[in-house]
């Protein structure tokens, strides 16, 4: 697919400058634009590159690199230092072609609509389905993203775990949850292409944010709205901003007409919201569009078995009047599966009267009361979107299966138990750690860390936390990035200690991660749980250096076969 570059200008607002900086009134050229980078050491003969603003340095300094490697187009912000100047005219002069240069206020903001425009707009060729919140999104993508195609359905999905472009999934490369627009435009594209009638994107807040507009110029037809809780504060500041930025999901449902051409037929989409009624925060998404809002409770019973004998359970939020919504009761989750029922108390027929319960039995070998959560607003989303009874699209709730590193065990006939999760908030140890200690009878080793230039708060609450269900917490790197791994570690030691059984006999800091497993190991005795938790399916751990490549589940493995298992 190429494109020239004059057809993806009316896009976004843009100045045509020469290298210097120099204004112009027409561009020196008009190539023919073969692909969209956004890293300089990807960028192919005849593409355009956006140098993007960073963390630590401006993308500008990657231009001469950009033209190097055969950029016929720069996307660019702020003015060109001289350092940068010459470089950038020294790779002109190497080169010796001639470089379109735009420069825009926004370069990440501009990609959006660029890389909309380069393939397409493919959001307008199959119908979109967005999931946000804090824990469950990538579970909840992947079962809506395996009942459409066990429905019949040609589906293709992104998430932080895996993505499909149509056909079988495989692992996610990118180390972001929501990867840049060029990615998500591209992959759509393929979907489309691909003969996929439905996309389903884990749209985390980041993606979401109008700053990085990495989900802007995609036309979502529905919203799911699974829970939001303290994280990402080093990004959005406050947690206002936190969920203001997750409700652009369901802002957008108002922002397009919902008339697509899917496999080149006119259709209309139907445009509608889901939310998990126990978190607070139900309402301020239901109010974000004016589309109809559906919702999803389990009346706290799959949270009341996250909370421990003798503890109080936060009150439930008032469901909205109006709200049509589901109930999941009698839960039983043991680690063979999950199973319970799902009503629909308010449920009326075409005249408002009250229709009697049709209620349906829901059996999975999932692990985890929370899977309820996953699996209610999984349901909700494929009966409308697809317009299928409840009841038929439930019959295949059997054959789902988890995602990889989602609360996966490692059995190499040890005698422990090893648990890999990617739990790495306060609220997802929340989750998990109760029904844990409620059910082992031995000794808890969690083995945890945090990111580097990442929310800091979190740090000592998940100490905290892990010192009140374990015995044991071992404290290793995550992705320490440019933070110095130790500073990292005792600010997740502080909030342990509040605890008294963790002392320094039981409270270790290892940074480094395959030490740390081997330690937690050796700690481990008969009938005791290892929980090895933050890495999951990552397929790194970031160091100053960049990333150095890891794989948690393998490292386990390996770590226990070294002891004879």
């Amino acid at each position: 697919m190429t494109k020239k570059l004059s057809d993806l200008l009316g896009s976004f607002e843009h100045t045509c400058v020469l290298f210097d900086g120099k204004t112009v009134n027409n561009h020196p050229t008009n190539p023919e634009i073969s692909d969209l980078f956004f890293d300089s050491r990807d960028v192919t003969a005849g593409s355009l590159f956006f140098a993007l603003p960073g963390t630590h340095t401006t993308g500008n300094a990657f231009i001469p690199n950009a033209i190097k490697n055969g950029a016929a187009a720069i996307v660019f912000q702020d003015e060109f230092d001289e350092k940068i100047q010459n470089q950038i005219q020294k790779a002109l002069t190497e080169r010796k072609e001639t470089v379109a240069f735009l420069r825009t206020d926004d370069s990440r903001k501009a990609m959006a609509p660029v890389s909309a425009t380069f393939y397409d707009n493919p959001s307008k060729k199959i119908a979109v389905i967005g999931v946000t919140g804090t824990e469950g999104k990538s579970s909840t993508v992947s079962f809506i993203w395996q009942l459409l195609r066990l429905n019949g359905h040609k589906a293709g999905f992104i998430s932080t775990v895996q993505y499909s472009l149509g056909e079988e999934a495989q692992p996610n490369p990118q180390h972001t949850t929501t990867p840049e627009s060029p990615i998500i435009q591209k992959y759509l594209a393929q979907m489309v292409n691909n003969g996929c009638e439905y996309a389903v994107i884990e749209t985390s807040s980041h993606g979401l944010s109008e700053k990085l507009n990495r989900t802007g110029n995609i036309d979502f037809d529905c919203g799911v709205f699974m829970n939001v809780t303290l994280e990402h504060l080093e990004f959005h500041k406050t947690f206002e901003q936190y969920r203001s930025d997750k409700a652009n999901l369901f802002r957008n449902l108002d922002k397009n007409d919902h008339e697509k051409t899917i496999l080149g037929k006119q259709v209309t989409v139907p445009a509608f919201g889901v939310v998990n009624l126990e978190d607070e925060s139900a309402s301020y998404f239901i109010k974000s569009t004016k589309h109809l809002v559906m919702g999803f409770t389990t009346e706290g019973k799959a949270g009341k078995q996250a909370v421990l004998a003798g503890e109080d359970q936060k009150p439930l939020p008032p469901i909205p009047p109006a709200i049509p919504y589901i109930v999941g009761r009698n839960i039983a989750s043991a680690s063979y599966g999950l199973s319970f029922s799902i009503a629909e108390p308010n449920a009326v027929d075409q005249n408002s009267k009250p229709l009697s319960q049709n209620v349906i039995h829901i059996k999975s070998s999932l692990p985890g009361a929370f899977n309820a959560y996953n699996i209610m607003a999984s349901l909700l989303v494929v009966s409308r979107i697809t317009s299928t009874p409840m009841e038929k699209v439930a019959e295949k709730v059997k054959d789902l299966k988890p995602i990889k590193g989602r609360m996966t065990i490692i059995d190499k006939n040890q005698p422990f138990e090893v648990i890999v999760d990617y739990a790495h908030t306060p609220s997802s140890f929340q989750t998990i750690f109760p029904p844990i200690r409620r059910h082992c009878n031995a000794q808890i080793i969690a083995l945890f860390g945090s990111g580097g230039e990442r929310d800091t708060k979190k740090r000592p609450l998940q100490g905290e936390i892990a010192a009140k269900f374990c015995d044991t917490v071992i404290l290793t790197d995550e992705d320490p990035r440019q933070e110095e791994s130790l500073k990292i570690l005792n600010d997740i030691a502080e909030g342990a200690k509040k605890a008294s059984k963790i002392q320094d006999k039981n409270l270790f800091l290892i940074p480094d991660r395959p030490t740390a497993i081997r330690k937690a190991f050796t700690l481990a005795g008969k009938g005791d749980i290892v929980l090895l938790l933050g890495k999951s399916h990552e397929n790194s751990i970031i160091y100053k250096d960049g990333p150095h490549p890891y794989d948690e589940i393998s490292e386990a493995k390996k770590a226990l076969e070294e002891m004879g298992y």
